[in-house]
């Protein structure tokens, strides 16, 4: 009574459920081992609502793709059969129609799961041993309702094609596995090839289920790391049969339309929303010429187009990502063979019905409708299934001791199975991560070719391979011109800037700044160059900096050298000159050693001004200044020793004269006079030194130069010499009408003003004067200044001693001493003095006027003494 019961509630429930579903069909085969195939084979529902409230659900949309893809599951399961790997045991079937809708295909499993529920009841005769595994199905959507209806039986679920990453999740979803990567990876793959192609504004097409949001997701996910931005997404419905439907077409057609940037679209749709929107957007010009990336769901549908009257030139170009492809050679002759034996579809109402419409053209267009990756991952879920069974059938008699759901799922945990000569397992997650082929649509008299594989993405590497070099080089050329982006992208020298309110791909483009540069296109920052290096406005490189100076061929320099070596050589000859004839009055009246140090002064002054050309060093930095300024100050001390000698020899008071005598020790003042200048000198080394400096100029060259640092030490130096100079013109002013055989006074006076006049000059031109040419200001005051000294102090005596040989003797002074004192006469007080002060002296003096006369004839003759 209690089965009989039971079997009451199972007759009401299924008939309820079978009358009402009209696309009810299957295809079934007997076996010891009893598989359920879950496909799509009708990809929607006609729901109609009866007068009594009741429903009918008609199929819809007959899919051949997915029919072929149910025969790839025969066609495995009856090899293995007729191999007899699994020994005495065989496989069979039971392949339901979901019709791509999840209340279908939850209605078809609860069918076969309330049988095996009856079946397993102790009062009734088992017809056919219970499911033990499905499956499918292909789309997630479906496969998360199935699988946790399936689990409340243990029953694993093999998907051939639901990637959604939802599923890895072993907690909520513990029956399930699948023969193929989740999308997570199928997200990463797509946006390598985005980002490959340098395609950073996109729009993106999915559908509003659990596949289409995870995969948006997780694209999302990967292209933001790669700088990859969404310029729209639109979300279609996932049934076919949605009242919105409609709206939502229209609605991603002209976001595709009024997107005119967008030259590439990602779609996670379904084929048969593809058809609609391929329907529409092609009928617009600006819809047309786009790059399409496809993915797996619909990436091998050629139907899309070819149901349509466009062909593929119309559309643009469409790339797709599928799963890995297999061998399809023996499911062709499969094919082959199924109009001439009647058995393959005795029991398929699918199949029978299908070549009952096509007749004998059956076979051709059922193989049209082959995808490679069904083959491959349909059959790899039965070699996981038979792998399974034959681990757990080794050491016991299925026949007679009947497998159990949950036992098959741990073995099919732990199996590892073959196929093609590679061998496969399940990880963790119950995945089985097998890579994608990445293909490219090509246009052929009667459909698309969607079987080209140009390249392949490994999940282990995370890396895209093109299957030749020559492929990837033809892809480029004929995608090279396709461009999409928000922005135009910013060239070399540029760098991109946010805009506010916009996405990260729509940017501006700044020039980069003088000093830095860009080297690759829509870089996000400008780097500096390095040290020595320049760059100008919006530079894609930074150029080697030119160093600047004073250089030894520049024509300035190379004048102010002649002039140098000029005085040293002018200096070398009138010190020859002077020591040829040191005997003679007009040495003897130029105070002859000091007129030598005063030359040798001289040479080093020349010679300091070699310092000031040329790459500056720290050396010569230091050097240049101590050495000029402490010879020019030897210089102008012994013009000062020579100023008081002059005054002292033609002084004729004797209280003067005898002071200016005891003051008198030449070598004395020379010395005192360097050691203020050794003090000054040695404080700014010690203190401050002067050092080498550089500035980059306008024309961007790095100007070396000598850095003075302490510019009031350097001001002192100069300020002390001007003292010396001042003191030497004051004396030598005194003396300037002294007779002419003692015209020093005059020409140092002429030297001193010249001195005075070219360093009041070289103040402001020195402070305003900037670049190399700097140096050369100082070395032109110092040349000016020492040959000043050179022709006033030692040109004319040279012209005596040379060309007037009769005023250079010691008659023509008296005689000029004697014109002079006629001019002085003095009292006779002094003429007493000085009789006095001489009384050997055996000269007859008549009158005042010769008695001055011979006193100052031998006043010179001390001199030149």
């Amino acid at each position: 009574m209690k089965c009989f019961f039971s079997f009451c509630i199972l007759f009401a429930v299924l008939s309820h459920l079978f009358f009402s579903v009209k696309c009810f069909n299957q295809a079934k085969a007997k076996g010891d081992i009893v598989i359920e195939g879950l496909f799509p084979i009708h990809e929607s529902v006609i729901v109609t609502v009866n007068d009594d409230g009741s429903e009918n659900r008609t199929r819809d949309r007959f899919s051949t793709a997915r029919l072929v893809q149910s025969l790839i599951m025969v066609q495995a399961l009856e090899e293995i059969n007729q191999k007899r790997e699994l020994g005495n045991l065989t496989l069979g079937y039971l392949i339901l129609d979901s019709c791509g809708e999840v209340t279908t295909a939850l209605i078809q499993t609860q069918a076969f799961m309330m049988r095996n529920s009856n079946n397993r009841q102790d009062c009734a005769q088992q017809s056919s041993p219970p499911v033990l595994v499905v499956i499918g199905d292909y789309y997630s959507e479906l496969s998360i309702g199935v699988t946790g209806q399936l689990h409340l039986e243990y029953i694993p679920e093999i998907s051939y094609g639901a990637t959604s990453g939802f599923l890895s999740d072993k907690t909520r979803f513990p029956s399930f596995m699948r023969t193929v990567p989740q999308d997570d990876h199928q997200g990463h793959a797509i946006a390598q090839i985005l980002d490959h192609y340098g395609w950073t504004w996109v729009g993106v097409v999915a559908t509003d289920g659990e596949y289409g949001r995870y995969i948006t997701e997780r694209l999302r996910h990967h292209a933001t790391k790669k700088g990859i931005c969404f310029a729209f997404t639109s979300v279609l419905p996932d049934a076919l049969n949605d009242d919105s439907r409609e709206e939502s077409i229209n609605s991603t057609i002209k976001s595709i339309i009024d997107n005119r940037n967008v030259s590439v679209i990602i779609s996670f749709a379904k084929a048969y929303h593809m058809i609609d929107i391929f329907g529409k957007l092609l009928k617009y010009p600006q819809g047309r010429g786009k790059v399409w990336l496809a993915s797996d769901i619909w990436s091998q549908s050629p139907e899309v187009l070819s149901s349509q009257n466009y062909k593929l030139s119309d559309v643009g170009t469409i790339f797709g990502v599928t799963l890995k492809s297999g061998n399809t050679t023996k499911f062709e002759r499969y094919l082959d063979d199924l109009d001439e034996n009647p058995n393959h579809h005795e029991n398929n109402t699918f199949l029978s019905n299908f070549l009952k419409e096509h007749g004998t053209n059956s076979s051709e267009e059922l193989k049209k409708m082959i995808y490679p990756y069904a083959v491959f991952s349909i059959e790899l879920a039965v070699k996981a299934i038979a792998q399974a069974v034959k681990d757990l059938c080794t050491n016991r008699d299925c026949k007679t001791q009947s497998l159990r759901p949950l036992e098959l799922r741990r073995a099919l945990r732990k199996a590892t199975f073959h196929m093609e000569e590679k061998s496969y397992s399940f990880d963790h997650h119950g995945d089985l991560n097998s890579g994608y082929d990445i293909i490219l649509w090509k246009q052929t008299q009667d459909s698309p070719d969607v079987n080209n594989i140009l390249a392949y993405y490994s999940i282990e590497h995370q890396s895209l391979t093109f299957t030749s070099q020559e492929t990837q080089q033809a892809l480029q050329s004929h995608i090279g011109n396709v461009t999409s982006k928000c922005t135009d992208s910013c060239r070399p020298g540029y760098r991109k800037t946010s805009v506010t309110g916009q996405p990260g791909c729509c940017y501006q483009c700044e020039p980069c700044a003088e000093n830095q540069y860009s080297n690759t296109t829509d870089s996000e920052k400008c780097h500096p160059c390095k040290e020595n290096y320049y760059s100008k406005n919006t530079s894609s490189v930074c150029l080697p900096r030119k160093t600047d100076f004073l250089k030894w061929g520049d024509v300035y320099l190379i004048v102010l050298l002649s002039f140098t070596s000029l005085g040293a050589v002018l200096t070398i000859v009138v010190g020859i000159i002077f020591l040829a004839h040191w005997n003679t009055p007009v040495v003897r009246s130029s105070v002859g050693p000091i007129s030598i140090i005063l030359l040798l002064s001289l040479m080093i002054t020349f010679t300091s001004v070699i310092l000031f050309g040329g790459p500056p060093n720290s050396y010569q930095c230091q050097a240049r200044q101590v050495v000029f300024g402490l010879s020019f100050t030897l210089c102008v001390s012994c013009i000062m020793v020579k100023s008081f000698k002059i005054v002292l020899a033609f002084e004729f008071d004797p209280v003067i004269q005898s002071i200016l005598k005891k003051l008198y020790k030449p070598y004395l003042i020379v010395t005192v006079s360097m050691a203020g200048q050794v003090v000054i000198v040695t404080t700014w080394l010690v203190l401050s030194p002067p050092y080498i400096d550089s500035e980059i100029t306008q024309d961007n060259m790095e100007l070396m130069f000598c850095n003075e640092k302490l510019i009031p030490a350097f001001g002192a130096m100069l300020v002390y010499i001007g003292l010396l100079a001042l003191i030497c013109f004051g004396v030598a002013f005194k003396g300037r009408k002294l007779p002419d055989s003692y015209n020093d006074a005059k020409f140092i006076t002429f030297a001193m003003l010249i001195y005075f006049i070219s360093w009041i000059m070289f103040g402001p031109v020195y402070v305003n004067v900037t670049g190399k040419y700097l140096p050369a200001v100082e070395m032109v005051v110092i040349l000016i200044s020492c040959y000043g000294i050179l022709f006033c102090q030692f040109f004319t005596k040279c012209y005596i001693i040379l060309c007037k040989k009769e005023a250079n003797t010691e008659k023509a002074f008296r005689c000029n001493i004697r014109n002079y004192s006629m001019d002085h006469k003095g009292s006779e007080d002094e003429v007493s003095s000085n009789r006095v002060e001489n009384p050997n002296l055996s000269v007859s003096v008549k009158s005042q006027d010769n008695w001055n006369s011979v006193k100052l004839s031998l006043s010179s003759l001390k001199v030149i003494k």
